[in-house]
């Protein structure tokens, strides 16, 4: 889901560090340069990077470039290859059987641990290139006024890639604004240790 469905979850950050000037312009040129690697054709598990928000299967900015007035507008995307574990564990069994076979031949019948685990890496490597990346696109809106972005997920292990991308990419870092932050950002520094000791109230 993204900004542009009827409804979408997403997660609010401010921008800690001094934003400069001439950042502004150079964005276009970071994005292309944090662009999403396609690995269709390569043995990797995942990929990660920038797209355009209008195409996500844009890694130029061809179709539109990230500007929109006040507002800079892209997605992350994540390509992630999944091999189910049933098929991994039939064919490191048939290869398993097959080094058996070889063995037998030479007069020898155990498969060292070692061995064992060297042939189950060549067995995902084989199937890794039989098994295309699934793509997910997120879309990033970053209000160049208020330095507050939005990203379109609330999922962690998405959210803490995109901090670390946004940090690879812009040198800046992003504080997540939970309620916490926001209480912090409202009332001072000095509501720390009170707000931490607040307990969750329990609704149910």
């Amino acid at each position: 889901m993204g900004f542009l469905n009827a409804s979408c979850s997403f997660t609010r950050f401010s921008i800690v560090d001094p934003v400069p000037d001439e950042l502004w312009g150079d964005i276009p040129d970071l994005l292309r340069k944090g662009a999403l690697l396609d690995i269709d054709e390569l043995p990797e598990m995942q990929a990660t990077g920038w797209v355009c928000f209008e195409d996500y299967l844009d890694t130029k900015w061809v179709t539109a470039p990230p500007h929109k007035g006040a507002y800079m507008a892209f997605s992350l995307r994540i390509d992630t290859r999944r091999i189910p574990a049933g098929v991994i564990r039939k064919h490191v069994t048939l290869a398993l059987k097959k080094e058996k076979e070889a063995l037998q031949q030479q007069g020898k019948t155990y498969v060292s641990k070692e061995r064992r685990k060297e042939i189950k890496e060549q067995v995902i490597l084989k199937l890794r290139m039989r098994f295309l990346p699934v793509p997910a696109e997120i879309n990033v809106v970053w209000n160049t006024q208020t330095n507050e972005v939005w990203l379109a997920s609330t999922q962690t292990k998405v959210i803490e890639l995109f901090m670390q991308l946004f940090l690879d990419t812009f040198q800046l870092h992003l504080q997540q604004l939970t309620p916490s932050a926001l209480a912090v950002n409202l009332l001072g520094e000095g509501v720390v240790d009170n707000i931490n000791r607040i307990e969750a109230t329990a609704f149910a």
